[in-house]
C-alpha cells in the first residue's frame, strides 16, 4: 500500500508517440496503486507508440485528445520523457496551453527526463528549481530555470527527475505532491 492515498484524484498523463515507455508505465502504476485515476491525454488519436530507448515498445490507447482536455477536470499532470515524444509535444499549442493551465491553477505537475522541454514552450520554467535529462540543461537555463543535476527536485508542487533510474524517487514525490493538493507557490 502506498504511503499516500490519492483516491478520487484524476491524473492526466500528457504524451505522444516516442514516449519512453518506463517513464509512462512506472508513474502510471504508482498513481493506480495509490488509488488515483490515470488518464492518457495526447494530441494523437487512437494509440501511441512507446519506446524502450531506441527500440519500439508497447502501444497505449489514448483516452482523451489534448484539444478537448481541460485542466480543471484533473488534480495533477504527469509529463513522461522520451526525446521524440517531448519534441512533438513542445510545438503543439494545445499541449502547451494544457500544461500551462496546471501551473496557473496551482496544481501538481511532475515531469521526467525530456518532459520539461514542453514546459519551456509553455512559458512556465522561469525562476523555477528543476532537473531533467542533462542534455536539456542549457535550454532550461536559457529559459530562466534554476537547473541542478539531482535525482528529484520539488519546487512548490512541481516535481522533476532526470531519467528512468530516478523513477522510485520521482514516483514517491509525485504521489506525495498529489496527496497534498494545490500549492499556492505553484505558478506559471
Amino acid at each position: 500500500m502506498a504511503e499516500h492515498d490519492i483516491s478520487g484524484k484524476k491524473v492526466a498523463f500528457l504524451l505522444t508517440d516516442g514516449v519512453e515507455q518506463i517513464e509512462l508505465t512506472s508513474p502510471w502504476n504508482a498513481v493506480k496503486e495509490a488509488g488515483g485515476e490515470p488518464v492518457l491525454v495526447s494530441p494523437k488519436k487512437g494509440s501511441i507508440q512507446g519506446f524502450d530507448g531506441m527500440d519500439k515498445g508497447e502501444t497505449f490507447t489514448v483516452d482523451l485528445d489534448v484539444a478537448d482536455a481541460d485542466a480543471a477536470d484533473f488534480d495533477a499532470l504527469v509529463l513522461p520523457g522520451g526525446v521524440v515524444n517531448a519534441d512533438f509535444l513542445r510545438v503543439d499549442k494545445n499541449a502547451q496551453q494544457f500544461a500551462r493551465a496546471f501551473f496557473e491553477a496551482h496544481k501538481p505537475v511532475a515531469s521526467i527526463c525530456h518532459g520539461p522541454w514542453l514546459l519551456i514552450d509553455a512559458g512556465v520554467v522561469k525562476g523555477r528549481d528543476l532537473t531533467s535529462y542533462h542534455t536539456l540543461a542549457t535550454d532550461l537555463k536559457n529559459a530562466g530555470a534554476n537547473w541542478t543535476d539531482e535525482e528529484v527536485v520539488v519546487d512548490q508542487g512541481f516535481v522533476t527527475s532526470r531519467n528512468p533510474d530516478d523513477l522510485p524517487a520521482f514516483n514517491d514525490k509525485l504521489i506525495e505532491e498529489i496527496a497534498e493538493g494545490e500549492h499556492a507557490g505553484q505558478h506559471a
